[in-house]
């Protein structure tokens, strides 16, 4: 049989869904490593820092100025993006618990509507194990955390070393954009690009290497005002406003430790040149970008895309006296959420409400047009992406972090933050909890939790918290067996 002789209607229908397969939209979800929701050029925070291709995704695009992560750490963060669920959900609570069995991953939703997908990058969720995941038609990724250099991938299942010097942001790249030509239009497509930059210990592609040596350094107000041999010797840079007396002692103790500024590391690096080489591998990711989205426009792709840039958690370099992340200040929670999509006419938009991670998820269905599965704890931004309002967006946003075996200085913590207000709970350990107001106190350092004049609002929080806990089913603490005992600078063949 031939078309000619097939009937009309039967004709017109195969034409529709031709035309709707051409129509569904595109998606790519960049993600970086470490990435602190402020070091962007468009901040204007860090002197010299240059990121041409993310300043236009805000300026073109849309800005998530309030996006967040429900858990500041790799895997939980990561198995959140790609499930929608908390981690007390997901079980994938630490860098070393197995993923469960039976876990659903939204890309596995995708290509059962025809999309095709890859992931390309840095997994770290659940095992150290670089082999492919479900969920995704074309893989390529390491083992646990790789390096910037002479790495050794998996693609589709074998393994072969890259030894051509090439840094890794610009090998996963050009990957990406692989897919991208082998895939054309044939069918709708899903891209997630997973960058193992700018996770520590830093190294900048050859061509960014020194452009920062001359920046002006910026040290933020708390840095050194945890511990009170310091208070003299900063006396100027003491304000009346900051609550010395509750601090908690967890984070005045790591402070001289691998993840504080008086011992960061062990003493291996300077806390001036680890800024230094973070800000300009931030350069690669920020030139990855550009090339992606060139790519689309140069051939016909743009306004059938949505791409998505996000950091997997923020990092801090001294507030607090702390680097790395894991806490619930606002540098490790927050991070960078840019949204480009032209052809929803997304140009230069700011969104300020409360988002997470695990909107991610839910989002990426949504624009798909495939149904949410109902067992999703993100809501769909959908809607914010095309301009419309939306009155029942969430007032407040949960945080959660388990006390690591390899990491035991930081406490397992719990957090609910609105758009004014932080409660954070410290749990496990004989310490002060925590209440600060944010328009008042950006920088948190005047702890409000013994004030009487926002007790209220402190046991609101605390209630809230509680009650979120309780419907989630994240009152009991998923302990999890480690995947392999390590042996390092904490733990020397303890397990």
């Amino acid at each position: 049989m031939t078309t000619k002789s097939l009937p009309l209607i039967l004709l017109l229908l195969l034409a529709g869904f031709s035309i709707c397969a051409q129509q569904r939209m595109n998606v790519i979800f960049i993600l970086a490593d470490d990435h602190r929701y402020d070091a962007m050029g468009f901040y204007n925070k860090y002197d010299g820092l240059k990121t041409p291709n993310m300043d236009r995704m805000a300026r073109e695009g849309v800005h998530f100025s309030n996006a967040f992560v429900s858990t500041a750490l790799c895997s939980p963060s990561r198995a959140s993006i790609l499930t929608g669920q908390y981690a007390h959900a997901h079980k994938v609570v630490d860098n070393q618990a197995p993923l469960p069995d039976g876990l659903t991953f939204f890309p596995q939703h995708l290509q059962k509507q025809g999309y095709r997908t890859a992931f390309i990058g840095k997994w770290h969720m659940g095992h150290s194990d670089d082999a492919p995941q479900k969920g995704f038609d074309y893989w390529l990724s390491f083992r646990g955390q790789g390096t910037y250099y002479n790495t050794t991938l998996n693609e589709n299942g074998k393994r072969y070393r890259v030894e051509d010097s090439s840094h890794i942001s610009d090998v996963l790249t050009d990957k990406a954009i692989g897919f991208l030509k082998e895939t054309g239009k044939s069918k709708p497509f899903f891209l997630y690009l997973s960058h193992k930059a700018v996770h520590a210990e830093f190294e900048p592609a050859k061509r960014h290497k020194g452009q920062q040596q001359n920046m002006k350094l910026y040290n933020p107000p708390s840095m050194y005002l945890t511990v009170k041999d310091t208070l003299e010797k900063y006396k100027n840079v003491v304000t009346p406003t900051i609550n010395y007396r509750d601090i908690p002692n967890w984070v005045i103790r790591q402070r001289d430790s691998w993840h504080g500024v008086d011992y960061m590391y062990h003493g291996q690096i300077k806390f001036n040149d680890f800024m230094r080489s973070y800000l300009e591998t931030v350069s690669s990711v920020d030139e990855s970008i550009g090339r992606v989205i060139r790519y689309l426009e140069e051939n016909g792709l743009a306004q059938n895309t949505v791409v998505f840039y996000m950091g997997d958690n923020g990092f801090s370099f001294g507030e607090h006296g702390l680097i790395d992340k894991r806490h619930a200040y606002e540098e490790s929670m927050r991070v960078p959420l840019l949204v480009y999509a032209p052809g929803m006419g997304t140009k230069g938009r700011k969104v300020e409400q409360l988002v997470q991670g695990i909107d991610i998820a839910p989002t990426i269905l949504n624009i798909a047009g495939v149904q949410d599965p109902g067992n999703m704890h993100g809501k769909s931004m959908l809607p914010f992406l095309k301009g419309q309002n939306v009155p029942n967006w969430r007032d407040k946003i949960f945080y959660e972090y388990y006390w690591e075996y390899d990491f035991p200085q930081t406490p397992t913590i719990f957090s609910v933050r609105t758009d004014r207000f932080k409660y954070i709970f410290n749990h496990g350990t004989w310490d002060i909890n925590e209440l600060y107001d944010l328009k008042s106190d950006p920088h948190e350092m005047k702890n409000l939790i013994r004030d009487s004049s926002y007790r209220m609002i402190a046991r609101d929080l605390r209630t809230d918290m509680f009650k979120w806990l309780k419907e989630t089913g994240g009152q009991q603490i998923p302990l999890q067996p480690l995947v392999q005992p390590r042996s390092d600078h904490i733990y020397r063949g303890v397990f």
